[in-house]
């Protein structure tokens, strides 16, 4: 056994993360309860000991608390907040302690030991416990439960046994994690995976108490009545869809003197202009920006950009659409898009034009370089180009025998997403004879859910990376994936990504690079998506907070080390 104590370094094997991507560092930290609980703190109780509560705007509302449930970054971040998992960021984004003290290693790769803290304990007051890992991952390949971040323990971390329960050929109780005491947790493996030790600091992979779930009932974490925490903060006020809502600091924290804030009071603003008001007037510490609102404040030294990770794209519904299922219509429309306008005119937050279907400057490969660092590898299918978009588009068109297409696009009613789809219809249907676009305006929630079921033609959407390695996005495209909106189905492609995930590429980092490649090409020659830019944000924060970090793998922003001075 390999045993690795107290400070644990990410096993990345050549894999890595380059920070953000488009602008900044991978982290930036210069300028920048439940009423069934013992336990319970209370803001008066923590002010001594913190700075003050910080004011965060979101664009959008928490979907879920269930750490096993929730999909989006907004859930993730608040998640994060009061939940620790085995593992946590540090200001680089690597691997390091938190509810895991220590770990061992089995020599052939296929076995973690990991051996939990002593002192940490859920704000009911009982410890945190090895069984209350075992319960969580069991719920996550659950298909009852049916969660769709389920393929981060089967196909991504390989765990004994979780595929199968997927399945529905084993009981969950045959996952491959074991608590062999309330201290020690062992993992099992199908295959060495040389990320595993980044996936535990993703909430699929937090803790849940048994006991406590039970006794919620359906109504699990939708209350602070429901939710306990293991972690900095406690959820002290909140409600399904809530506009505003309120953690306080944890006094009983086993890292309670880290945390300096009170409290962290968010608002979900979804008008741009409205957030910057409050901003200015002092009701937020922090805020995003986009478009001509960039060009009021980029001189203000609480101005800021950082990389959130996102990779933005449209996808196309080959499986309803007959008329895109055609590849000549769909090299047509991504041909036609300029995606230096939509980053440089109308958003303006420092995000990158993207012509790949791995977002540059993410990860690194097993000499270092950057997987996605030639942005001009797919120009032939994937460019600026309106006099090829338009010839494709032609050929389509006659290929299906109709002069006229009218396609319906949806997209989320935040102010970005809806300036982005406007741009995106004035570019299609200048440049592409015949084509009309109808923008659908939804909530995001409602825009995920007809993305999730088919019900849609073409749909803009995102994707941030959940750990540092292209298999993150690559592994969307795979047959039956529940990302895979447009159901696109390629058994080449399948079979690349099965050696890159269970076959003898594992251990061989430079041929699973170089077929993490082919795999690339396949999805761009497809055109399966039409990558348009990767995000960065454009963020007011205020000049009495410091030690916020951002990074562009799995947890947006974190607040464990943040200041804020009156």
């Amino acid at each position: 056994m390999k045993k690795t104590k107290a400070v644990l370094a990410l096993l990345m094997a050549g894999t890595m993360m380059l920070g953000v991507v488009g602008c900044g560092s991978s982290s930036d930290t210069a300028g920048s309860g439940s009423a069934t609980t013992g336990t319970e703190s209370t803001g008066s109780d923590t002010a001594a000991a913190g700075s003050s509560d910080m004011n965060v705007m979101l664009e959008t509302p928490v979907e879920s608390l269930d750490p096993q449930q929730a999909t989006d970054g907004t859930s993730f971040e608040v998640i994060a907040d009061y939940t620790d998992g085995l593992m946590q960021m540090d200001a680089d984004g690597q691997a390091v302690p938190a509810i895991a003290e220590s770990y061992d290693l089995s020599d052939d790769g296929l076995t973690y030991t990991f051996h939990l803290r002593s002192d940490a304990k859920w704000s009911n007051g009982t410890p945190v416990t090895a069984a209350d890992f075992v319960f969580a991952w069991q719920r996550a390949v659950d298909p009852a439960v049916a969660s769709e971040y389920a393929y981060m323990l089967s196909d991504i971390g390989q765990i004994k046994n979780a595929a199968e329960i997927i399945a529905g050929d084993m009981d969950k109780s045959e996952l491959g994690v074991t608590a062999v005491d309330d201290t020690t947790l062992q993992v099992e493996l199908n295959v060495p995976v040389s990320y595993f030790l980044s996936l535990m600091y993703f909430p699929t992979f937090y803790p849940v108490n048994e006991e406590f779930f039970n006794s919620c009932g359906d109504t699990f974490a939708t209350s602070p009545e429901t939710t306990l925490s293991n972690g900095a903060f406690i959820l002290d006020s909140y409600e399904p869809a809530a506009t505003a809502f309120h953690l306080t600091k944890n006094a009983d924290y086993y890292d309670a003197g880290r945390v300096q804030l009170s409290g962290l009071s968010y608002q979900v603003i979804q008008d741009s202009q409205q957030a910057l008001m409050s901003y200015q007037t002092g009701a937020l510490d922090t805020t995003l920006v986009n478009g001509e609102q960039v060009d009021q404040v980029k001189d203000d030294p609480e101005f800021k950009t950082v990389g959130a990770g996102y990779l933005w794209y449209v996808s196309p519904n080959m499986d309803a659409v007959p008329e895109l299922a055609n590849l000549n219509v769909r090299l047509g429309l991504t041909m036609a898009i300029d995606r230096d306008a939509i980053t440089g005119d109308v958003l303006k937050d420092g995000s990158a034009p993207t012509y790949t279907a791995v977002p540059p400057e993410f990860a690194a490969g097993p000499d270092g370089s950057d997987f996605s660092a030639d942005q001009e590898k797919f120009a032939d299918v994937c460019t600026c180009d309106a006099t090829s978009a338009a010839d494709y588009w032609t050929k389509g068109l006659e290929e299906l025998g109709i002069t006229e297409l009218s396609l319906d696009m949806v997209v989320d009613a935040d102010d970005a997403p809806q300036k982005v789809a406007q741009v995106l219809k004035e570019q299609w249907e200048t440049t592409l004879p015949g084509l009309t676009v109808n923008l659908v305006v939804e909530p995001k929630k409602q825009r995920v859910q007809d993305m999730q079921d088919g019900n849609y033609q073409l749909g803009l959407t995102r994707w941030g990376p959940d750990y540092a390695d292209p298999m993150t996005y690559l592994g969307m495209w795979v047959s039956g994936n529940s990302n895979n909106y447009g159901l696109w189905s390629n058994a080449d492609y399948d079979a690349i990504i099965d050696e890159c995930t269970t076959g003898d590429l594992c251990t061989d980092a430079e041929g699973r690079w170089e077929r993490l490649y082919d795999a690339e090409q396949i999805v761009m020659d497809e055109a399966v998506i039409f990558p348009l830019y990767t995000q960065c944000n454009a963020e007011m924060l205020s000049s009495k907070v410091t030690g916020v970090e951002y990074h562009p793998v799995a947890l947006n922003r974190v607040y464990k080390d943040a200041v804020k001075t009156e």
